[in-house]
């Protein structure tokens, strides 16, 4: 087939939207031509990436706003904007390519929010869109923890989703949708209220074969100290602090005991004096950010990766531990969730504070004191990822999906969907 993708993040040896990006892109063209539309910072690390591995089934269209449009833009300040202005531009581009080659399919890969539009949904075309996030939210009880600035976060974050689901263009790509990819329960569930004709629940997340070969080497550990591990922005809702309180509960029956936490982010502060308070001293070792091959090394050296996130859609590090042979201690909300299983990790009902950092310090303690079990959830956590999250896997799956819905009638407009079209024509 043809296929037309849309990837506005898109980065080789990345992770989140641009690794997913990249990675979709190289999965599609295992089976299908594709023409990959992204942004043109994009272009210089995908030139370096393809000098060693060429990709000759992509045919790459660099696009990005006039300097004038776009000089206000510096960093994320702006992105919603911007991303919203870049969309139309390209769909005027993608219209015209379109006109072109003559399109099978088109797919909006990133960026994965279901509460903004993709007006690659207005082409006349069947149309993908996803993998989507961004309906996870988490429980005011728990937000409180975080003071004002958590509050404010996700009060801020609850609106944003509210308007975007009763946007015109949002409704309408909805329905305009072939298939919709959720990454999360959370989010197939607001797709469905909107109108959705067809949801898959299928995680993001996915690993190349390189590193699960790197990964899949990393040694069972059996000496002390016992060592658990976190990774990830500093945010309040990454559930650090839930970890930190959870350790400090099995240090009675686990003495020798550390807790590595990476990364970097606006409440390292409150984390130290927290592990202070909690009279951890240099049990926790916190250590910034660390190239992303380090930090996948140091699976090898811990025993468990806890990661307690209160809204995650993706979870790449539950991944990388499971392909370590890591079980994974996580909270049974989002897209870790759906990655961990009983057999591969502990998942922790998210009820309130309290019981969660008592559930963390009892699954904590039992993959401390059980070794069995914790190469048995090792195991399988590898086995799972070779079927589940493997790239490769996920690139079959995707070509099945394309195979299932060429061909299927266009969809009925409704009043709104016309209306939305007459906006769109003027935008062109």
């Amino acid at each position: 087939m043809r296929v037309l993708v849309s990837a506005y993040a898109c980065e080789p040896g990345r992770g989140s939207e641009p690794g997913i990006g990249w990675n979709w892109a190289r999965q599609i063209a295992r089976f299908h031509e594709a023409w990959v539309i992204t942004r043109a910072n994009n272009a210089p690390v995908i030139y370096r990436e393809l000098e060693r591995h060429p990709m000759p089934s992509v045919h790459w269209v660099f696009f990005d706003l006039p300097r004038a449009a776009r000089f206000w833009k510096k960093g994320p300040r702006g992105a919603r904007l911007y991303y919203y202005l870049w969309q139309a531009s390209a769909l005027a581009a993608a219209s015209r390519l379109a006109g072109k080659v003559g399109f099978d399919l088109a797919h909006h890969v990133t960026f994965g929010q279901y509460a903004r539009p993709s007006l690659l949904a207005f082409l006349k075309l069947p149309f993908v869109w996803g993998p989507l996030g961004g309906a996870e939210a988490a429980s005011s009880a728990l937000v409180s923890l975080g003071g004002l600035r958590a509050r404010a976060f996700e009060a801020a974050r609850r609106v944003s989703r509210s308007l975007g689901e009763r946007d015109p263009l949002v409704r309408a790509t909805v329905r305009r949708a072939a298939v919709c990819l959720a990454s999360t329960e959370e989010t197939a569930v607001r797709l469905r209220v909107l109108g959705a004709r067809r949801v898959e629940v299928h995680s993001c997340c996915g690993l190349p074969p390189e590193d699960i070969e790197v990964l899949g080497g990393a040694p069972y550990r059996s000496e002390l100290p016992f060592r658990a591990m976190s990774v990830g922005r500093f945010e309040h809702w990454k559930g650090f602090h839930l970890g930190l309180q959870a350790f400090a509960k099995i240090q009675a029956r686990v003495s020798e005991s550390e807790y590595w936490l990476f990364g970097e982010g606006p409440e390292r502060r409150s984390l130290e004096r927290m592990a202070q308070r909690l009279g951890l001293g240099g049990k926790v070792r916190f250590l910034g950010n660390r190239p992303r091959p380090e930090v996948l090394g140091a699976l090898s050296e811990c025993d468990t990766l806890i990661h307690p996130s209160l809204h995650d859609s993706g979870g790449w590090a539950c991944t990388e531990a499971m392909a370590a042979g890591r079980p994974v201690i996580c909270l049974d909300l989002g897209g870790p969730a759906l990655q961990v299983t009983a057999e591969t990790g502990i998942k922790v009902p998210a009820d309130n504070p309290d019981s969660i950092v008592a559930g963390l310090a009892d699954a904590m303690l039992r993959v401390a004191v059980d070794r069995d079990a914790r190469r048995s959830m090792g195991e399988n956590g590898r086995a799972r990822v070779n079927a589940c999250f493997a790239w490769q896997r996920k690139g079959e799956f995707l070509n099945r999906l394309y195979e299932q819905i060429v061909g299927q009638p266009a969809p009925a407009q409704s009043e709104s969907e016309k209306s939305s079209e007459l906006f769109m024509q003027a935008v062109r």
